[in-house]
């Protein structure tokens, strides 16, 4: 089990690990070791996650989703399995913990009266300014 939140927990069988090559520098060992892994896991069916969360999941991971509603992550930064396995589970645990938090949604504030009188007195204020800019008549 991964615990994500209190209130989560993912189930190690519903992430589906597959290791394929890394692409990049890595001299002759990168054609031979399977190193960079791949992570499935299917959010829209997961029964662990609640509705509202894994919509905000499925929202989260952009191009990273399929069609089928699979979310689909790469890790091969780092040169063994292990570590990319972790950095893989990581990074979904990341996602899964930013789609957890509902966002707030904001409400609408009125002014006070005091900040009202405040910006009336101020263009007050410029009004008279800009009304001493007027055309100078010459007397002849």
């Amino acid at each position: 089990m991964i615990v994500v939140t209190p209130e989560i927990a993912l189930d190690d069988a519903e992430l589906v690990e597959t290791f394929i090559r890394a692409s990049g520098p890595g001299g002759q060992n990168v054609n031979k070791v399977s190193s960079a892994v791949q992570l499935r896991f299917d959010a829209r069916r997961s029964p662990n996650l609640p509705d509202a969360v894994a919509a905000r999941l499925m929202r989260l991971a952009g191009r990273r989703l399929t069609a089928d509603g699979v979310i689909v992550l790469t890790a091969q930064r780092f040169r063994e399995q292990e570590r990319n396995r972790a950095d893989a589970r990581a990074r979904l645990v990341a996602l899964i913990v930013a789609a957890a938090v509902a966002p707030v949604t904001r409400r609408r504030s009125r002014p006070t009266l005091a900040s009202k009188q405040r910006r009336l007195a101020g263009k007050t204020v410029r009004s008279k300014v800009k009304a001493t800019r007027g055309r100078i008549i010459a007397d002849e």
